[in-house]
């Protein structure tokens, strides 16, 4: 049917707010909507083409007549609003339990435990903004040590340390050691690496985060696949979302623009399988941050790259444009993620266009589809739309 399949999540690019938004304190959230608003319209003629603007109305975005792709939008059935939540069901797993958080910080006898295994104290253990906390307590980290402990909204367990005070190999080291601990009541989501350099009054967070995620309960999409013989190519973060587990080969990327230009170098050294990949900064350095501005930006500058991916596919290529959760930078009252519905964008060569997906039930409609597509009998909780976007 299809043999080679690309998965772009645009981390955090939510459409509007799920029926159970409030219970997330997320009323009223619909962040490419509502960013597309407040800087008077989005300029994505690209996505305009692929039916962008049919999912939900995005100023600036209309809705065309003959959509390029087909296109709906995507429920999250689990709990939860985090980026391992949406991309574990995206490839299948339905989560019955949200993972826990710590608004208060974590527990001082964890906390205890931790410094003991790992050889350090630590500053912090509190949520905060990763630049703000570095900001506050980084001068204390270079006088004494102490590597700075911080959580968010997020289930995360993040560790910032200067490089020159903490190597990277150490600090990763440190979090593979809070990760082999963090299971059971306290199995957080991700445990973060959150390197900076500079000096006080100038620190600077680098590219060389690193997560070390809580390894899927059950198979996934990706290890079938892997499985049965096929390529499954990461991109950006999505290997350490899943702890590496059915990936057979990881292509790191360190921003937007570098995730897309190796998706493109992809096309000519897998032919076939599937080249999942995240565009990280919506999330990362704009959404979190409110950074409405420059979060538009980035989305007109993937639409400006988009057409170069779309000429590199071939006949018998599938592409999926989607997300994992929305982080609405335009909303005053919080810098989180935010429950919402996610696009859906599908578009082939040899795909139908212009039909209509409507709001599905489950982000694992994904992984119901693909393992459709490639002969993979495992029963996935989603209801596959593959028949509806085969051309007769």
């Amino acid at each position: 049917m299809f043999s080679r399949v690309f998965i772009i999540i645009l981390d955090a690019c939510g459409v509007g707010e799920l029926p159970d938004a409030a219970d997330y304190g997320d009323t009223g959230s619909a962040t490419i909507p509502n960013l597309a608003r407040k800087i008077g319209g989005l300029n994505m003629p690209n996505c305009k083409e692929l039916g962008l603007g049919n999912i939900v109305p995005i100023d600036g975005i209309e809705p065309v007549s003959k959509p390029a792709a087909s296109y709906g939008k995507m429920a999250e059935k689990s709990p939860g609003k985090d980026s391992t939540t949406g991309h574990w069901e995206i490839a299948g797993i339905i989560l019955k339990h949200p993972f826990p958080l710590y608004p208060n910080g974590f527990p001082e006898d964890l906390v205890s435990e931790f410094e003991r295994k790992a050889g350090v104290k630590t500053i912090g253990n509190i949520p905060a903004s990763g630049t703000e906390i570095i900001k506050e307590l980084g001068e204390e980290h270079l006088r004494t040590g102490k590597i700075i402990l911080y959580t968010s909204a997020d289930s995360v367990f993040q560790l910032a340390a200067h490089e020159e005070v903490i190597p990277l190999e150490r600090l990763y080291d440190i979090c593979r050691i809070a990760r082999e601990m963090l299971t059971g009541v306290h199995g957080v989501g991700r445990v973060i690496a959150r390197p900076f350099i500079g000096n006080p009054g100038a620190f600077v967070r680098t590219a060389n985060r690193k997560d070390f995620s809580l390894l899927p309960p059950s198979p996934t999409l990706l290890d079938l696949m892997k499985e049965k013989g096929l390529p499954v190519v990461s991109i950006g973060k999505i290997f350490d979302l899943f702890g590496g587990q059915g990936i057979t080969r990881a292509v790191t990327a360190k921003n937007n623009s570098e995730v897309i230009s190796k998706v493109i170098a992809e096309t000519d050294s897998t032919g076939h399988g599937l080249i999942f990949a995240n565009l990280v900064d919506f999330d990362m350095l704009w959404g979190h941050r409110n950074d409405y501005r420059s979060f538009a930006a980035g989305l007109e500058q993937f639409d400006r790259e988009l057409p170069e991916l779309l000429e590199t596919m071939n006949e018998d290529d599938l592409l999926i444009i989607t997300a994992d959760h929305g982080c609405d930078p335009t909303l005053e009252y919080s810098t989180d993620h935010t429950r919402e519905y996610v696009p859906l964008l599908v578009y082939g060569k040899n795909a139908r266009p212009g039909i209509d997906l409507n709001s599905r039930d489950s982000f694992s409609d994904i992984a119901a589809t693909l393992a459709e597509n490639f002969g993979i009998s495992y029963t996935f909780p989603g209801r596959s739309f593959l028949p509806e976007i085969l051309k007769d």
